[in-house]
């Protein structure tokens, strides 16, 4: 993402968190010129994820050999 100074001024602080927060670099443009901010220590990827309450957590081939005799209506 590229900003400009006047932009990371007003924003500073929100800013440098979503730099940390993503590990993505911030880019500044003054004068022609770009600098940029980057985090030293890149978060993982896998820290990033979020939770999926929903998903079915265990072996798929038991969802292939369910029994659903029971609940099936001619």
């Amino acid at each position: 993402m590229t900003i400009t100074a006047s932009e990371l001024r007003q924003n500073v602080y929100r800013l440098l968190d979503q730099v940390l927060a993503t590990g993505l670099p911030l880019e500044i443009e003054r004068g022609g010129r770009r600098l940029r901010i980057v985090p030293v220590d890149v978060p993982s990827k896998l820290d990033r994820l979020s939770a999926h309450p929903d998903a079915i957590v265990g072996d798929p081939e038991e969802l292939v050999h369910l029994d659903w005799s029971s609940e099936w209506r001619p």
